[in-house]
């Protein structure tokens, strides 16, 4: 049937949630068979839409980048499922290739991958970091990806569907003062598509409909955008899901913003025009740039390779059935052992933040001192304040920023009274705590007080309603907040600053009360994990005498707890360890996610090793499981944390080492957790 001139293109917005690739696949494929069913030639998807644009520091996970690449494998196949289609599809989705990688659009088809472009101009600044997670692809030729060889990957493709040719551009590319699509138009691009991830600011959206109306209009070409929408994360950005189709100067259809549900946009593009419109205004070919070689990306031969390779897509997760048709279809969820890490001939350390040779332990210690120290000391030398305020607990955490003060008041000269310590018994306070925290501040010298909590959180209780019999995460995080209302106010009343006891560990599990324990005006455990914690402590014994060393041993031996709900006699009732996991293991887990991106297999089939004669598997799956859950879940606390001093490699200030969205899914981390098999 004659076309006249004219080809369907779409501008496809679907929901996602970050870094659920399954669901995400999901919904690509209900506008993919929409499109189909609208007879659509050409579909444009948004900006890393397979992953999420705002994963965040996760783009660094090897179980996100290979998860990715599979669903492209899924969305080809589901192309190669429907009859009669021809429907080239562009979706945005990081690629790896040579060692490097890139923000892509990956133009497939029913036969495969058909080339891939990468971003080239990347922004890094206001709320864009994509240099921390991407690199440029301006000078890429041929990678491999779901497992083609030899696929064409470059920015200078022109590809070919029907009689039309087209380009592609990647959200920034069209911001700069020359585009990629300039060039491209120039060489032969009828049509460009662009993958965005835009977020919304005031005025923003219609300085973009004219930016894109400007470049048709110059380019004398089709321009079909689409962009992310509903279920990027929100921690800083919004997205709006804009879907835009211009023609030759003319917006011609956009989507409404602000949607939740999928969009879809589909218009057809009068090509022929576009065609005579250049030839008459002649001077659209004038200053073509002879220099660069655009690559005309041929229809490729992958569909023999569909038929010669039952597996073009599967990779080591994937468990292949065929259909009584002879189809392949896969499942990601397997349920088979890991590997047994008897076989592996190496030492696999269970302590990794710990070094295990005393003299450097030492070393060590004194090192992340002296940082914490100084990190404190310019910031109370910047705002010019001599007085800091700790609560005092008789635990670890708390005990260290204590030192670690003392320490950096020493160094500045300033008096320790104006350390002021605040031990506040509460329900649960038992006298070991109680006695080694008022033990430890008056041999250490410093402004001594005891502000009990007890009756104003039962009045807290009657103005809430809260049964004070019912121990529940209101009686306990009650507490919290009133020990830091406490610290806050007082700090005022003195002119100082709260000093913040929470760990990395307990950041990173988001065991700390928001806006309880969680917050304070300089945390200075921030990015020192728990195991670390206890050795800290320990070195500090020697630099005191005998009845403060004394103190100090007794509290490394105390059992962690937040002492929060009562046991009915004086000793400790609540163990933080039975409740979330012991530490030894979550620092484990916390240090090969953070510092090797490992994947949630390779992690456990570690720990096995490590922990071997001292966990069994169960203990170990079940905690694993426990730490994904929490550490996704809980990294809203971790985006508004205080600033603290980074002391090692593995650190999660938001502001620097760990930049993650509050609302990423754990959906893949939690998935293969629950595919391991013990044996």
């Amino acid at each position: 049937m004659e076309n006249f001139g004219f080809i369907r293109v779409a501008a496809g917005v679907p929901n996602v949630k970050v870094a659920d690739v399954d669901y995400n696949v999901a919904e690509i494929g209900k506008l993919i068979k929409q499109s189909i069913k609208n007879k659509v030639d050409i579909l444009v998807l948004p900006e890393l839409c397979i992953t999420g644009y705002t994963c965040g520091d996760l783009f660094e996970q090897s179980l996100l980048m290979k998860k990715a690449e599979r669903g492209v494998g899924r969305l080809i196949e589901l192309l190669d499922n429907e009859d009669e289609n021809e429907m080239k599809v562009i979706v945005g989705c990081p690629v790896m290739a040579k060692g490097r990688r890139f923000n892509c659009a990956v133009v497939i088809d029913a036969n495969g991958v058909v080339g891939i472009v990468p971003k080239i101009h990347l922004p890094n600044y206001g709320e864009f970091y994509e240099k921390r997670w991407f690199e440029s692809g301006a000078d890429l030729e041929s990678c491999n990806f779901v497992f083609h060889t030899n696929t064409m990957l470059g920015n200078n493709l022109l590809f070919k569907h029907k009689d039309v040719t087209f380009g592609i551009e990647i959200c920034e590319d069209l911001w700069v003062p020359i585009p990629p699509s300039s060039g491209l138009t120039k060489a032969g691009a009828q049509l460009i598509f662009n993958l965005s991830a835009s977020d919304e600011l005031i005025g923003k959206h219609d300085y973009l409909l004219k930016l894109i109306a400007q470049q048709s209009a110059r380019c004398r070409c089709g321009y079909i955008y689409a962009s992310a929408g509903w279920g990027e994360s929100s921690t800083d950005l919004v997205f709006a899901g804009n879907a835009i189709v211009a023609e030759d100067g003319t917006i011609v259809e956009t989507q409404r913003r602000f949607f939740t549900e999928p969009a879809l946009v589909v218009k057809d593009i009068d090509v022929e025009k576009l065609q005579n419109d250049r030839a008459k205004f002649s001077t659209f070919f004038d200053g073509v740039d002879h220099e660069k070689k655009y690559v005309k990306v041929r229809p490729n031969a992958l569909h023999d390779m569909l038929l010669d390779s039952p597996t073009p897509y599967a990779d080591e997760d994937d468990i292949v059935h065929y259909n009584s048709d002879g189809s392949i279809r896969y499942e990601d969820e397997l349920k088979r052992p890991v590997i047994d890490p008897e076989l592996l001939n190496v030492r696999i350390d269970p302590h990794p933040f710990v070094p295990h040779d005393e003299k450097k332990l030492s070393e060590h210690c004194e090192e992340i001192i002296n940082i914490q120290a100084r990190g404190l000391m310019q910031r109370l030398n910047v705002i010019g304040c001599r007085n800091a305020v700790i609560g005092i607990s008789g635990g670890l955490d708390s005990t260290l920023a204590l030192l670690v003060t003392v320490r950096a008041f020493d160094l500045l000269g300033l008096d320790r009274k104006g350390i002021h310590g605040i031990t506040m018994p509460g329900m649960a306070t038992t006298s070991r705590t109680h006695n080694n925290a008022v033990g430890l501040m008056e041999e250490l010298g410093v402004t001594v007080l005891e502000i009990p909590i007890g009756k104003a959180v039962a009045q807290h209780f009657e103005d809430i309603g809260q049964d004070p019999k019912q121990f529940d995460v209101t009686y306990e995080n009650s507490q919290a907040r009133e020990r830091t209302q406490i610290l806050m106010d007082y700090s005022n009343k003195v002119n100082g600053i709260v000093i913040g006891t929470g760990d990395m560990s307990e950041l990173a599990l988001g065991w700390c009360t928001y806006n309880g324990d969680h917050m304070s005006m300089y945390g200075v455990n921030a990015s020192v994990p728990k195991t670390l914690v206890r050795h800290l402590v320990k070195w500090f014994a020697t630099e005191f005498g005998e009845r403060a060393k004394e103190i100090l041993l007794d509290i490394v031996d105390t059992p962690i707890s937040p002492e929060l709900v009562p046991s009915g006699e004086d000793k400790i009732g609540q163990v933080t360890e039975d409740l979330v996991g012991p530490y030894e293991l979550h620092d484990f887990f916390m240090y090969h996610l953070l510092r090797n991106s490992f994947a949630p297999r390779k992690i456990f089939m570690l720990a096995r090793k490590a922990f071997a004669g001292v966990y069994d598997e169960a203990t170990l799956l079940k905690w694993l499981r426990n730490f994904y859950r929490r550490f996704f879940s809980q990294q809203f606390k971790r985006s508004c944390m205080p600033d603290g001093p980074k002391v090692g490699s593995v650190n999660l200030s938001p502001r620097g080492d760990w930049r993650m969205p509050s609302d990423a899914s754990s959906h893949l981390w939690l998935n293969e957790v629950d595919s391991i098999v013990l044996k």
